[in-house]
């Protein structure tokens, strides 16, 4: 039976975020196996209520445990590695990636009560990672988070490049910069690149991509130009980022201080690692509390409109003893990722009604993204020339664009997303299977499946309010059940002008007046009876439906 050389994304492809890809090559059904990042994204409040963190569902690879060879990172945002700790227990595989991306995973790992020795730390191509059989290289590229990598994965079927996430600069700031010779070596060995398997995030931006070297003037002009105190939030994980606003601060003459556990993290990390060498010194919030306001400049997390963030808590008013005041600047050096605009407007307007000065990146002045754009992802097709063209990392239509693309080039391409395995073994991908796929929720420290009905009652509640009945029955037969109601989330008085509850306890007295014995004798109908009736009265005095939960208290005849 002839071998396959499989791909089977399990997040990430036809969504933006949990990223887990799976690669095999092997006989049909007994392939050895890769897994590609473990990432996450994050819960909101109309989707997902109260939840803190979404994740691909990973029983497949639980079922195919004794399959897998090893586990490989591209890089450190927390949509490639923000699952490694919740999720790696239920894989037990050894993890491979380089020197910073390490470091959090270790972290990731030691909160979780993992084993931090199944991290495994390699150097940038031509070290070579063998995994059954895949032999697996890091290759530098550049992006928002420093040492992001590609992998070139080679195959008895032929090369895989998986890009990961990756833009062409070759002034990145902090980091390494994209070397299209290296490039164009990975593309000239051997037989070629047989499938490039390619970030699309950004394949409907038109432009050729920007450098982050670019913002470093513009940058340094914001700050020397705001009279008060400023405040700058962006992605913790953009060290380069945090660099040139870091400097622009103290080329203004201002002191430095941090806010935020995720971005103080970042940068001991990056100094630790030797990534982030001669980062300006940091004061205490207490210390620039303390400051003339024209003497201080604040770099915060909360880009993304997160509520619990330092620009969320700054824009409620005083935080860690440090207040915004009219005249004040806070510019958000970000893109919004969709999704999160509400967040964002909401943390705005709170700032704008204590008169401080808004500046976004909306002009291109203060942001750049770490994704290639459209022009950038030709380039690579030029330069690797592969077989077989997979995208990845893009909601469905940017997969699907990307595929347009390759094919107008000449390029056999097919948009895959989550649970499609496909096989590369031929000239042209294959679907061969279809896995199902869901999620799994973090809820506050358990892991919860989607299927599980708790966000499902979570959100019917939200919508719908609660109403919950308690029922006494004595079994004498001369005495009659009574009802007491209580509401949760719903107005307390009807149409009629009266209690809601005291509106739905009447009718109820009146149903347990004239019910059978039948009834009233076995839970399951007696349930289902007051819970139409409740609901009825409710939705013909407020005009809803709600969750309607019934205790049943049984008093045994004497």
């Amino acid at each position: 039976m002839a071998e396959r050389l499989i791909y089977l994304p399990l997040g990430g492809a036809g969504e933006i975020g949990m990223n887990a890809y799976v690669y095999g090559y092997g006989e049909p059904g007994k392939e050895r196996l890769i897994v590609v990042d473990l990432g996450v994204t994050f819960g909101d409040m109309e989707t997902a209520p109260g939840i803190d963190l979404i994740m691909a569902d990973v029983a497949w690879l639980e079922d195919n445990r004794n399959r897998i060879e090893a586990i490989f990172i591209t890089h450190a945002h927390e949509d490639h590695v923000g699952a490694l700790g919740l999720l790696w227990g239920k894989i037990k595989k050894p993890v491979h990636c380089r020197r910073f991306t390490g470091a959090l995973a270790r972290l990731k790992l030691e909160e979780m009560g993992q084993p931090v020795d199944q991290i495994e730390i390699h150097a940038a191509r031509p070290e070579t990672i063998s995994a059954g059989p895949f032999q697996v290289q890091f290759v530098p590229v550049s992006h928002s988070i420093p040492e992001s990598s590609a992998l070139v994965i080679d195959t008895p079927a032929g090369r895989i490049v998986h890009t990961g996430d990756f833009k062409l600069d070759g002034t990145p700031v902090v980091g390494e910069r994209f070397d299209p010779i290296l490039w164009r070596e990975i593309a000239n060995e051997g037989q070629g690149v047989k499938v490039l398997t390619c970030d699309s995030t950004n394949i409907f931006a038109t432009h050729p991509g920007r450098s982050e070297a670019v913002l470093a003037n513009p940058i340094l002009d914001f700050v020397m130009a705001q009279p008060q105190m400023v405040v700058a939030t962006t992605f913790a994980s953009n060290i380069a980022r945090l660099r040139t606003l870091a400097d622009a601060g103290i080329a203004a003459g201002r002191k430095i201080c941090l806010l935020g556990r995720a971005m103080r993290r970042m940068v001991t990390v990056g100094i630790e690692t030797g990534i982030l060498d001669n980062f300006p010194a940091v004061i205490s919030p207490e210390e620039a509390a303390e400051l003339p306001r024209n003497k201080v400049m604040l770099i915060v997390t909360g880009s993304q409109g997160e509520r619990r963030a330092a620009s969320a808590q700054l824009s409620r008013g005083r935080y860690l003893g440090i207040e915004l005041k009219e005249g004040d600047s806070f510019l958000f050096s970000s893109r919004t990722i969709p999704g999160n605009e509400r967040g964002v407007i909401r943390i705005q307007n709170q700032l704008s009604e204590a008169g401080v000065d808004l500046y976004d990146a909306d002009d291109g002045l203060y942001h750049v993204s770490g994704h290639a754009n459209r022009p950038d992802i030709e380039a690579v097709h030029d330069l690797l020339k592969p077989q077989i063209v997979i995208p990845m990392h893009g909601e469905h239509m940017h997969l699907r664009e990307h595929a347009k693309l390759a094919q107008a080039r000449g390029i056999p391409s097919m948009v895959v997303t989550n649970g499609t395995m496909v096989d590369l073994a031929g000239e042209k991908p294959r679907v061969v299977d279809q896995i199902d796929t869901g999620r799994l929720y973090l809820d506050g420290n358990v892991l919860i499946g989607a299927m599980d009905g708790v966000v499902r009652d979570r959100i019917r509640m939200a919508l719908n309010g609660r109403v919950m009945v308690s029922v006494i029955v004595d079994e004498d037969d001369n005495a009659l059940p009574d009802a007491w109601v209580e509401l949760s989330g719903l107005p307390e008085t009807g149409r009629a002008g009266v209690p809601l509850s005291d509106n739905i306890e009447a009718e109820l007295a009146e149903f347990l007046e004239r019910v059978d014995s039948r009834t009233v004798m076995n839970d399951d109908r007696l349930e289902e009876a007051i819970r139409k009736i409740t609901r009825q009265v409710s939705m013909e005095e407020i005009g809803k439906k709600p969750e309607v939960t019934v205790i049943i208290s049984r008093l045994a005849a004497e």
